[in-house]
């Protein structure tokens, strides 16, 4: 009896290593998510943590711009970058685009005060990624440890059916040149 409990044990151990090895092995090959690639199903979180918007979903059979910030209230993402974006909303809208997406690796609650002092209700939708998610999956992320750590890159892009169709990443992850709304390439 004690060498069935062994062998059972040893075979258990066993797969548990060759287990663990693979879940290891594949999760290590990223490269930065690029135009023509599809989203990758991840879940946001709107407002709090009991909305929760998968971005496969909101962005299927339909024109989106998503853009990113490293974290909101911080001063180029407050003075220009979202405010770029509400004042080209309906513009975006009036030429197809269905939806505008806000995210940053901030909690559902910061998203939606962040949001309602810079009146995007109607206008952008504020979509929290806290555990930086989907930030990780398309491999655009940063670490920046005065704002926390892990935050996104600074990035803006152009989303058909879900699958990216244009793509602006700022150079050094957080400046203000080729993310911001008036810099968008969309097709009406």
């Amino acid at each position: 009896m004690f060498r069935t409990t062994t062998s059972i044990s040893r075979g258990v151990s066993a797969f548990v290593k060759q287990t663990s090895c693979a879940l290891h092995t594949s999760t290590i090959a990223m490269a930065p998510v690029k135009v023509g690639d599809k989203l990758p199903s991840v879940d946001l979180f709107e407002d709090s943590p009991a909305n929760k918007v998968n971005i496969c979903d909101l962005t299927a059979g339909k024109k989106v711009v998503l853009f990113a910030v490293p974290g909101a209230f911080t001063p180029g993402c407050s003075k220009t970058h979202l405010p770029g974006y509400v004042q080209n909303a309906d513009k975006m809208k009036a030429d197809g685009v269905g939806e505008i997406v806000c995210v940053s690796v901030n909690d559902p609650y910061v998203m939606a005060a962040w949001g309602a002092q810079h009146n995007t209700k109607g206008k952008i939708r504020m979509l929290a990624d806290p555990s930086g998610n989907f930030i990780k999956a398309l491999d655009l992320g940063t670490n920046l440890p005065p704002l926390g750590g892990f935050r996104s890159k600074r990035f803006s892009m152009v989303i058909e059916d879900s699958k990216v169709e244009d793509l602006n990443v700022e150079p050094d992850g957080t400046g203000l040149s080729c993310s911001l709304a008036d810099k968008l390439k969309y097709k009406k």
